[in-house]
């Protein structure tokens, strides 16, 4: 978790920015949480377990900073919340897709780029170059299927 802190702060004091200790308190609880996709509440929630004094101004704020350094990634689930979960350069390297079950609200990320092929048609077909997708399927994760039956 170190390591990936101080790439962090790297990359923030390239762009004339600081990892504050604030920050690093947000930092670390969406590195705690990587499998997850906290909304702003959720994350400041955590944070206010082990810094007190953070504010939700200042997660909101942080996370902005984030997303502008692509640090995080946002995504809307369709709830009307971002969520927010860590990782690389926006539009580099593997992509996942997410399963949202509308009954229990539970995400499941799909490892695969199941749209490598469909992007490549895309390129070709309309001289468009692609730097990003997001794919969202929506239905009822396993234990909610059984429920509906």
């Amino acid at each position: 978790m170190q390591r990936v802190i101080n790439e962090v702060e790297e990359k923030l004091r390239a762009g004339d920015s600081k990892l504050t200790p604030r920050r690093e308190h947000i930092l670390r609880v969406l590195l705690e949480n990587k499998d997850k996709h906290l909304s702003a509440e959720e994350i400041y929630n955590l944070v206010k377990q082990k810094a007190p004094d953070v504010g939700l101004a200042t997660v909101y704020r942080t996370l902005e900073l984030f997303l502008d350094f692509d640090i995080i990634h946002s995504i809307d689930f369709g709830d009307g919340r971002k969520r927010y979960e860590f990782g690389g350069e926006r539009g580099e390297g593997h992509h996942h897709h997410h399963l949202v079950c509308t009954s229990c609200g539970k995400i499941i990320e799909v490892n695969e780029d199941l749209l490598e092929d469909l992007e490549k048609q895309v390129t070709e077909a309309y001289n468009f170059t692609i730097t990003d997708h997001e794919l969202k399927f929506f239905g009822y994760c396993k234990e909610c299927a059984v429920k509906e039956d």
